[in-house]
């Protein structure tokens, strides 16, 4: 008998923070982690910057008005540290489900009083945190918030079902970004979405524009994950009668949905609002994909492309025989690369 694939179950949570609260939104997203578990599910994915919630004010308000400067130091007061109490909470919440879970958190390391990062934790169905990806580049008006992480945390992670991974909203259509999940041979990869991208932008259009070819091109299946915009959202973000309309004109927009490695939607979200989106994914189907084109092996030319990857992440402070205070544990996960890692620095 050959080497078989399960069929699993993937869901996509469309679902919003409880906004600038961390704690409240630890425990709505267990909600949902611990309901997709009743259903069977084996991967949930949420949204971009889940907890506490994503700075998407700065698609409208000036980065030093009166609203934004409060609403960032809010941001970082209920900003997620890994590992910590949040994922603790989280943890548990994926052992009593037995599902693993990819949440989108505002990331800051203990002891420390200013610097964010925009993340994905990755815990696994025994609740133990698997590792994270920091966003390599922050885009827009994230940029006044967060900065960028390091290749320490590129990387896919080894589930119960095989290997996964997760990139951040724009991320998703960054090459060479996308060449290291594809390297690493994922399955599921997680693409998370804000509830939406400022200014005029249809992100729904956005994301089923990139993710079919996403899914392509990684030959694995792709969840969409993302927040939906609320009266809460518009009330505060809206700083014109033309931000309100076009904000409001997006409450009942959906804007999850879940791609096959064919880059066919097999399930999306017809409305906004809470709620998940299910599908089953044989992932036999991966196998069909990258029999065609597997761009991290037969369908490439190494002799050719040369492609590498920094592990090193820089420290603000080494001291002599003492450990920096914000030298982090090693959380990348299993890593198995198909291209040259530089531990060392690089180039």
């Amino acid at each position: 008998m050959g080497d078989d694939l399960k069929t699993i179950k993937l869901v996509a949570a469309q679902v919003n923070s409880v906004f600038l609260d961390r704690d409240a939104s630890v425990d709505k997203a267990c909600d949902f982690i611990r309901e997709a578990g009743t259903q069977g599910a084996d991967i949930i994915g949420f949204p971009e910057g889940f907890i506490p919630a994503h700075p998407a004010w700065y698609g409208y308000q000036p980065a030093n008005g009166g609203k934004s400067i409060p609403l960032a130091q809010e941001l970082f007061k209920n900003a997620v540290e890994i590992p910590g109490p949040a994922t603790v909470k989280l943890g548990q919440a994926c052992r009593d489900a037995n599902i693993t879970a990819v949440i989108g958190v505002c990331e800051k390391y203990p002891n420390t009083t200013g610097t964010m990062f925009n993340t994905q934790v990755f815990i696994g169905p025994d609740g133990s945190v698997l590792g994270k990806h920091q966003k390599l580049v922050a885009t827009v008006g994230e940029r006044l918030v967060h900065t960028g992480g390091y290749g320490d945390t590129l990387t896919a992670f080894d589930a119960p079902f095989g290997t996964m991974s997760g990139l951040i909203c724009g991320e998703n259509s960054n090459p060479l970004a996308v060449y290291v999940m594809m390297a690493m041979h994922t399955m599921v990869h997680v693409a998370a979405w804000p509830p939406h991208f400022g200014g005029r932008r249809a992100m729904q259009k956005d994301i089923l524009a990139i993710t079919p070819g996403l899914a392509y091109s990684l030959g694995a299946f792709v969840i969409n994950t993302a927040g939906t915009v609320t009266d809460e959202l518009i009330d505060l973000y809206a700083a014109t009668d033309e931000d309100r309309e076009h904000l409001a004109s997006l409450k009942d927009v959906g804007t999850a949905s879940i791609i096959a490695p064919s880059g066919d939607v097999i399930a999306k979200t017809v409305s906004g609002g809470d709620q998940l989106l299910y599908a089953d994914a044989d992932l036999n189907q991966v196998f069909g994909a990258k029999l065609v084109h597997d761009y991290a092996g037969h369908y490439n030319r190494f002799d050719i492309f040369n492609f590498s990857v920094n592990r090193n992440a820089p420290k603000p402070l080494n001291l002599e025989n003492e450990a920096s205070p914000i030298d982090q544990e090693n959380t990348s996960g299993a890593a198995r690369p198909h291209f040259e890692v530089l531990e060392g620095g690089g180039e």
